[in-house]
Protein backbone atom coordinates (compact mmCIF):
# COMPACT_ATOMS: atom_id res chain seq x y z
CA UNK A 1 0.00 0.00 0.00
CA UNK A 2 1.53 3.32 -1.05
CA UNK A 3 1.84 6.37 1.16
CA UNK A 4 -0.68 9.18 0.72
CA UNK A 5 0.55 12.64 -0.29
CA UNK A 6 -0.41 16.09 0.94
CA UNK A 7 -2.80 18.53 -0.69
CA UNK A 8 -2.34 22.26 -1.49
CA UNK A 9 -2.49 24.76 1.37
CA UNK A 10 -5.28 26.74 -0.29
CA UNK A 11 -7.60 23.78 0.24
CA UNK A 12 -6.65 23.33 3.90
CA UNK A 13 -6.14 26.82 5.37
CA UNK A 14 -9.74 28.08 5.62
CA UNK A 15 -11.18 24.86 7.04
CA UNK A 16 -8.27 24.57 9.51
CA UNK A 17 -8.92 28.08 10.81
CA UNK A 18 -12.65 27.47 11.20
CA UNK A 19 -12.17 24.18 13.00
CA UNK A 20 -9.48 25.48 15.33
CA UNK A 21 -11.68 28.38 16.42
CA UNK A 22 -14.81 26.25 16.87
CA UNK A 23 -13.14 23.46 18.82
CA UNK A 24 -11.06 25.82 20.93
CA UNK A 25 -14.42 27.24 22.05
CA UNK A 26 -15.70 23.70 22.69
CA UNK A 27 -12.62 23.04 24.86
CA UNK A 28 -13.15 26.23 26.88
CA UNK A 29 -16.85 25.46 27.41
CA UNK A 30 -16.06 21.88 28.39
CA UNK A 31 -13.46 23.03 30.92
CA UNK A 32 -15.82 25.61 32.41
CA UNK A 33 -18.70 23.15 32.77
CA UNK A 34 -16.40 20.48 34.16
CA UNK A 35 -15.03 22.87 36.76
CA UNK A 36 -18.51 24.05 37.78
CA UNK A 37 -19.84 20.49 38.13
CA UNK A 38 -16.76 18.89 39.68
CA UNK A 39 -18.06 18.79 43.26
CA UNK A 40 -20.87 16.33 42.60
CA UNK A 41 -20.59 12.89 41.00
CA UNK A 42 -23.93 13.01 39.19
CA UNK A 43 -23.59 16.54 37.83
CA UNK A 44 -19.95 16.00 36.84
CA UNK A 45 -20.79 12.81 34.96
CA UNK A 46 -23.75 14.48 33.27
CA UNK A 47 -21.77 17.57 32.31
CA UNK A 48 -18.95 15.45 30.89
CA UNK A 49 -21.30 13.29 28.85
CA UNK A 50 -23.24 16.32 27.61
CA UNK A 51 -20.21 18.28 26.46
CA UNK A 52 -18.67 15.19 24.87
CA UNK A 53 -21.84 14.38 22.94
CA UNK A 54 -22.29 18.01 21.89
CA UNK A 55 -18.70 18.28 20.69
CA UNK A 56 -18.90 15.06 18.69
CA UNK A 57 -22.19 16.04 17.03
CA UNK A 58 -20.75 19.46 16.18
CA UNK A 59 -17.62 17.83 14.73
CA UNK A 60 -19.70 15.48 12.58
CA UNK A 61 -21.83 18.34 11.30
CA UNK A 62 -18.95 20.72 10.53
CA UNK A 63 -16.69 18.13 8.88
CA UNK A 64 -19.55 16.69 6.85
CA UNK A 65 -20.60 20.14 5.68
CA UNK A 66 -17.13 21.57 4.93
CA UNK A 67 -15.39 18.47 3.61
CA UNK A 68 -18.47 16.82 2.06
CA UNK A 69 -17.59 13.28 3.04
CA UNK A 70 -18.63 10.58 5.51
CA UNK A 71 -17.04 11.37 8.88
CA UNK A 72 -15.53 7.91 9.25
CA UNK A 73 -13.10 8.87 12.00
CA UNK A 74 -16.02 8.94 14.47
CA UNK A 75 -18.06 6.15 12.88
CA UNK A 76 -20.82 5.10 15.29
CA UNK A 77 -20.29 1.36 14.82
CA UNK A 78 -16.70 1.64 16.07
CA UNK A 79 -17.42 3.85 19.07
CA UNK A 80 -18.14 1.29 21.81
CA UNK A 81 -15.54 -1.38 20.93
CA UNK A 82 -12.73 1.08 20.29
CA UNK A 83 -13.46 3.30 23.27
CA UNK A 84 -13.66 0.29 25.58
CA UNK A 85 -10.49 -1.33 24.25
CA UNK A 86 -8.35 1.80 24.19
CA UNK A 87 -9.63 3.27 27.45
CA UNK A 88 -8.65 -0.04 29.01
CA UNK A 89 -5.26 0.26 27.34
CA UNK A 90 -4.87 3.77 28.77
CA UNK A 91 -5.68 2.55 32.29
CA UNK A 92 -3.25 -0.34 31.92
CA UNK A 93 -0.48 1.88 30.55
CA UNK A 94 -0.79 4.37 33.39
CA UNK A 95 -0.99 1.58 35.97
CA UNK A 96 2.29 0.14 34.73
CA UNK A 97 3.84 3.62 34.64
CA UNK A 98 2.81 4.57 38.19
CA UNK A 99 3.94 1.13 39.36
CA UNK A 100 7.43 1.78 38.00
CA UNK A 101 7.43 5.28 39.51
CA UNK A 102 6.45 3.79 42.90
CA UNK A 103 9.16 1.13 42.57
CA UNK A 104 11.73 3.93 42.27
CA UNK A 105 10.28 5.83 45.23
CA UNK A 106 8.31 8.50 43.39
CA UNK A 107 4.76 7.59 44.43
CA UNK A 108 3.05 6.36 47.57
CA UNK A 109 -0.55 5.89 48.69
CA UNK A 110 -1.38 8.48 51.35
CA UNK A 111 -4.91 7.24 52.10
CA UNK A 112 -8.32 6.42 50.69
CA UNK A 113 -10.52 8.66 48.61
CA UNK A 114 -14.06 7.70 47.62
CA UNK A 115 -16.11 6.11 44.85
CA UNK A 116 -18.11 9.32 44.36
CA UNK A 117 -14.90 11.29 43.86
CA UNK A 118 -13.76 8.77 41.25
CA UNK A 119 -17.11 9.03 39.42
CA UNK A 120 -16.93 12.83 39.44
CA UNK A 121 -13.40 12.65 38.06
CA UNK A 122 -14.59 10.27 35.33
CA UNK A 123 -17.18 12.83 34.23
CA UNK A 124 -14.59 15.59 34.12
CA UNK A 125 -12.17 13.42 32.16
CA UNK A 126 -14.80 12.37 29.62
CA UNK A 127 -15.46 15.99 28.69
CA UNK A 128 -11.77 16.91 28.66
CA UNK A 129 -10.60 13.92 26.62
CA UNK A 130 -13.22 14.39 23.91
CA UNK A 131 -12.80 18.17 23.68
CA UNK A 132 -8.99 18.00 23.55
CA UNK A 133 -8.94 15.21 20.98
CA UNK A 134 -11.44 16.95 18.71
CA UNK A 135 -9.26 20.06 18.77
CA UNK A 136 -5.78 18.56 18.65
CA UNK A 137 -6.24 15.37 16.64
CA UNK A 138 -9.56 15.88 14.82
CA UNK A 139 -8.85 19.42 13.71
CA UNK A 140 -5.17 20.37 14.13
CA UNK A 141 -3.33 17.10 13.51
CA UNK A 142 -5.63 15.79 10.77
CA UNK A 143 -5.65 18.96 8.68
CA UNK A 144 -1.97 19.83 9.15
CA UNK A 145 -1.18 16.26 8.11
CA UNK A 146 -3.18 16.73 4.90
CA UNK A 147 -1.21 19.92 4.25
CA UNK A 148 2.34 19.16 5.42
CA UNK A 149 2.47 15.42 6.10
CA UNK A 150 2.42 13.17 9.15
CA UNK A 151 5.78 14.07 10.65
CA UNK A 152 5.15 17.82 10.63
CA UNK A 153 1.63 17.26 11.98
CA UNK A 154 2.99 15.18 14.85
CA UNK A 155 5.50 17.91 15.72
CA UNK A 156 3.05 20.81 15.46
CA UNK A 157 0.18 19.16 17.33
CA UNK A 158 2.54 17.77 20.00
CA UNK A 159 4.18 21.14 20.69
CA UNK A 160 0.86 22.99 20.87
CA UNK A 161 -0.67 20.26 23.02
CA UNK A 162 2.22 20.65 25.45
CA UNK A 163 1.94 24.44 25.35
CA UNK A 164 -1.76 24.27 26.27
CA UNK A 165 -0.81 22.64 29.57
CA UNK A 166 1.32 25.64 30.53
CA UNK A 167 -2.00 27.29 31.45
CA UNK A 168 -2.54 24.86 34.34
CA UNK A 169 -1.89 26.17 37.90
CA UNK A 170 1.04 23.84 38.63
CA UNK A 171 2.49 23.89 35.13
CA UNK A 172 6.21 23.86 34.42
CA UNK A 173 8.16 24.17 31.20
CA UNK A 174 9.55 20.67 31.78
CA UNK A 175 6.03 19.34 32.27
CA UNK A 176 4.84 20.91 29.01
CA UNK A 177 7.81 19.41 27.16
CA UNK A 178 7.06 16.03 28.71
CA UNK A 179 3.39 16.22 27.69
CA UNK A 180 4.39 17.14 24.14
CA UNK A 181 6.86 14.27 23.94
CA UNK A 182 4.72 11.56 25.52
CA UNK A 183 1.01 12.33 25.15
CA UNK A 184 1.15 14.60 22.09
CA UNK A 185 3.23 12.11 20.16
CA UNK A 186 1.40 9.01 21.43
CA UNK A 187 -2.09 10.32 20.75
CA UNK A 188 -1.13 11.58 17.30
CA UNK A 189 0.40 8.19 16.55
CA UNK A 190 -2.79 6.48 17.77
CA UNK A 191 -4.83 8.40 15.21
CA UNK A 192 -2.25 7.84 12.47
CA UNK A 193 -2.23 4.07 12.95
CA UNK A 194 -6.02 3.65 13.09
CA UNK A 195 -7.55 6.69 11.38
CA UNK A 196 -10.16 6.70 14.14
CA UNK A 197 -10.63 9.42 16.75
CA UNK A 198 -12.17 6.89 19.13
CA UNK A 199 -8.68 5.46 19.65
CA UNK A 200 -6.91 8.60 20.96
CA UNK A 201 -10.06 9.61 22.85
CA UNK A 202 -10.14 6.24 24.62
CA UNK A 203 -6.40 6.19 25.31
CA UNK A 204 -6.51 9.77 26.61
CA UNK A 205 -9.55 9.08 28.81
CA UNK A 206 -8.17 5.85 30.27
CA UNK A 207 -4.78 7.39 31.11
CA UNK A 208 -6.25 10.53 32.72
CA UNK A 209 -8.94 8.67 34.66
CA UNK A 210 -6.41 6.21 36.07
CA UNK A 211 -4.06 9.05 36.92
CA UNK A 212 -6.59 11.00 38.99
CA UNK A 213 -9.70 8.87 39.46
CA UNK A 214 -7.89 5.70 40.52
CA UNK A 215 -4.45 6.64 41.84
CA UNK A 216 -5.26 10.17 43.05
CA UNK A 217 -2.31 11.95 41.49
CA UNK A 218 -2.06 15.41 39.93
CA UNK A 219 -2.97 15.57 36.23
CA UNK A 220 -0.74 17.90 34.19
CA UNK A 221 -0.32 20.45 36.96
CA UNK A 222 -4.06 20.81 37.72
CA UNK A 223 -5.55 21.11 41.20
CA UNK A 224 -8.47 19.42 42.94
CA UNK A 225 -7.39 15.84 42.23
CA UNK A 226 -9.75 13.24 43.74
CA UNK A 227 -10.15 9.50 43.27
CA UNK A 228 -10.33 6.11 44.91
CA UNK A 229 -6.88 6.66 46.41
CA UNK A 230 -5.04 9.72 47.66
CA UNK A 231 -1.62 9.64 46.07
CA UNK A 232 1.49 11.55 47.10
CA UNK A 233 4.65 12.30 45.16
CA UNK A 234 7.98 11.68 46.86
CA UNK A 235 11.65 11.67 46.03
CA UNK A 236 13.18 13.17 42.92
CA UNK A 237 10.97 15.21 40.55
CA UNK A 238 12.63 13.42 37.65
CA UNK A 239 11.10 10.18 38.93
CA UNK A 240 7.79 11.43 40.40
CA UNK A 241 7.06 14.37 38.12
CA UNK A 242 6.88 16.68 41.13
CA UNK A 243 4.05 19.21 41.30
CA UNK A 244 3.16 18.62 37.65
CA UNK A 245 2.22 15.02 38.40
CA UNK A 246 3.41 11.69 36.98
CA UNK A 247 3.26 13.02 33.41
CA UNK A 248 6.39 14.96 34.27
CA UNK A 249 8.23 11.75 35.15
CA UNK A 250 10.93 10.38 32.89
CA UNK A 251 9.14 7.02 33.10
CA UNK A 252 5.95 8.50 31.64
CA UNK A 253 7.97 9.90 28.75
CA UNK A 254 9.50 6.49 28.10
CA UNK A 255 6.09 4.78 28.28
CA UNK A 256 4.41 7.25 25.92
CA UNK A 257 7.35 7.21 23.53
CA UNK A 258 7.42 3.43 23.39
CA UNK A 259 3.71 3.20 22.58
CA UNK A 260 4.07 5.93 19.95
CA UNK A 261 6.95 4.05 18.31
CA UNK A 262 4.89 0.84 18.10
CA UNK A 263 1.89 2.67 16.64
CA UNK A 264 3.96 4.60 14.09
CA UNK A 265 5.67 1.41 12.98
CA UNK A 266 2.24 -0.11 12.47
CA UNK A 267 1.13 2.95 10.51
CA UNK A 268 4.23 2.83 8.31
CA UNK A 269 3.74 -0.85 7.50
CA UNK A 270 0.12 -0.18 6.53
CA UNK A 271 1.02 2.77 4.30
CA UNK A 272 -0.79 5.26 6.54
CA UNK A 273 2.05 7.78 6.83
CA UNK A 274 1.24 10.87 4.77
CA UNK A 275 4.35 12.23 3.09
CA UNK A 276 4.76 15.85 2.12
CA UNK A 277 4.47 16.30 -1.61
CA UNK A 278 2.56 18.66 -3.80
CA UNK A 279 1.73 21.18 -1.05
CA UNK A 280 1.39 24.67 -2.40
Amino acid sequence: MGEATTVPARRIGPRLLVMLVVFAIVLVVSAALGSAAAGNAVTALGAGALTAAGGLLLYRWIVGRIERRPVDEIAADRMVPQLARWAGAGVALFTVTIGVIALFGGYRVAGWGSVSAAVATLGTMIGAAVAEELLFRGALFRLVEQWLGTWVALAVSGVLFGALHLLNPGATVWGAIAIAAEAGLMLGAAYTATRSLWVPIGLHLGWNFAESGLFGTVVSGTTGTHGLLRGAASGSDVVSGGGFGPEGSVFAIVAGGAVAAVLLRRAYRRGLIVRRGGAG
